[in-house]
C-alpha cells in the first residue's frame, strides 16, 4: 500500500515533535529539516491540530506540539485519520465497475491483506518511531538539549 504525501507528511511532522519533547516548534522549523513546503505542512498540520494529535498555539510563545504523549499515538490510528481511500481496487468503492464481481476473489483477499497490515500497525505507536532518537536528530539537525553545567 502506497500512502498519500499528505499522510507521508503528517508521519514525518509526528516523528519530528516526538524528538522536539523540550518545547513548541514552527512548521517552517520542520519544513526546513525535512526540505519539503512548509504550504503544504501548514494544511497537515492544521488537520493533526483538529484530529487531536497536535496542540498549536498562535502568538508569543505560539508553535505545534505534540497534544499527547507519542507512546499513546498509535500508527493504525494516524493512517486511519489522514487516508482518505484506502481503497486497494476500485471494486471496493463502487459497484458494478467489474463484470467479475459477482464471483471475484481478489476483493475478499485484498480486504484480508488491508486488515493485516492495519493489525501490524495497530502494535506501533509513534514512540516506537523514535528509537534511533540520537541519530533521527542528527539527521534533522535538531539540537539535542545539554545538562547544565556546575
Amino acid at each position: 500500500m502506497k500512502f498519500t504525501r499528505f499522510t507521508d507528511y503528517a508521519l514525518r511532522v509526528l516523528i519530528y515533535l516526538g524528538l522536539r519533547n523540550d518545547g513548541r516548534v514552527t512548521i517552517r522549523e520542520i519544513a526546513q529539516s525535512y526540505d519539503i513546503s512548509r504550504n503544504h505542512l501548514m494544511k497537515v498540520v492544521s488537520n493533526l491540530t483538529r484530529m487531536g494529535y497536535l496542540d498549536a498555539r498562535r502568538g508569543p510563545g505560539g508553535g505545534i506540539s505534540l497534544a499527547r504523549p507519542a507512546a499513546e499515538i498509535n500508527l493504525a490510528s494516524v493512517i486511519r485519520d489522514m487516508e482518505q481511500d484506502m481503497i486497494p481496487v476500485s471494486c471496493f468503492g463502487e459497484p458494478g465497475l467489474c463484470v467479475i464481481k459477482p464471483v471475484c476473489r481478489l476483493r475478499n483477499v485484498l480486504k484480508e491483506a488491508m486488515t493485516a497490515y492495519l493489525d501490524t500497525l495497530e502494535c506501533y505507536s509513534l514512540e516506537d518511531l523514535l528509537a534511533p532518537r540520537g541519530r533521527l536528530m542528527d539527521l534533522l539537525e535538531i539540537q539535542r538539549e545539554t545538562a547544565p553545567t556546575a
